[in-house]
């Protein structure tokens, strides 16, 4: 089992309440209860039901806070975000898969 302080070196550990999470992003509470409505994150609670959020996640918020400043309605922006990481998943794994074909064309 991981020792609590290299959780935090994790990504996806959430670590962080909704009120330092919101805190650091620069947001209200309610902004980032929106972003879980949209379907941008999905916090972890815990056992007493408060949502808890990854460094990950306070990184797609800040993402969608710059679009939203920007102009962008929430949802759209939290849709933006989600096409660009499924694109970019999937050109991670594309390559992935070129470089395997070209291992076994050697």
């Amino acid at each position: 089992m991981a020792q609590p302080d290299d959780m935090f070196g994790d990504e996806d550990y959430p670590a962080y309440t909704m009120g330092r999470a919101a805190e650091i992003v620069g947001v209200s509470q309610d902004f980032l209860r929106r972003l879980g409505d949209a379907k941008l994150i999905d916090p972890f609670r815990s056992p007493g039901g408060h949502r808890r959020y990854s460094r990950y996640q306070l990184r797609l918020a800040a993402r969608a806070k710059e679009m939203v400043d920007e102009g962008t309605a929430l949802e759209a922006a939290c849709r933006i975000i989600i096409l660009q990481d499924q694109l970019e998943e999937a050109l991670r794994v594309n390559e992935s898969l070129r470089g395997n074909e070209n291992s076994n064309a050697e």
